[in-house]
């Protein structure tokens, strides 16, 4: 009993385990992208603020929040801030983008070497079984709409 612990940390030895795995997996994956999806906002929202204050005058007082204080600066001082803040926050985002697709090819080798399939009726399904399904649901609805 003492070698269990070690086969759960290599390989899953019963179906639960597998399943719990996948689902570890899956949770990891969705972490992912939502991280991803909140920083996009971020940039998006530095974009606003560049766009915002591009055309104004540089000596122009504007206000910052920094650290959760509200600092008074002008448009010269924080653009350069702004502008390397979005930078930064695309690098994460790109890294997020390569874990994310590392991830995925994690999961689609676990799924082939378990051959796990995914059940429609929780709402999420396999790329590769979600287009079986799409063409055969074109087979079935084109003979109904063909005897009209």
């Amino acid at each position: 009993m003492a070698s269990r612990p070690e086969d759960d940390r290599k390989e899953p030895v019963n179906e639960q385990a597998v399943a719990n795995k996948y689902g570890a997996m899956r949770s990891e994956l969705n972490q992912i992208y939502s991280k991803i999806t909140e920083l996009e906002m971020e940039v998006s929202e530095h974009s606003l603020v560049i766009n915002a204050i591009q055309p104004l005058d540089p000596s122009r007082r504007c206000y910052r929040m920094i650290g959760g204080v509200l600092v008074e600066r002008t448009i010269k001082e924080v653009m350069p801030a702004v502008q390397r803040n979005k930078e930064g926050i695309e690098e994460v985002i790109a890294r997020l983008n390569e874990a994310l697709e590392k991830k995925k090819k994690e999961i689609a080798d676990f799924e082939s070497k378990y051959k796990i399939r995914i059940r429609k009726s929780d709402g999420e399904t396999n790329d590769e079984s979600s287009r079986k399904e799409g063409s055969a649901q074109g087979v079935l609805v084109g003979p109904a709409g063909g005897s009209e």
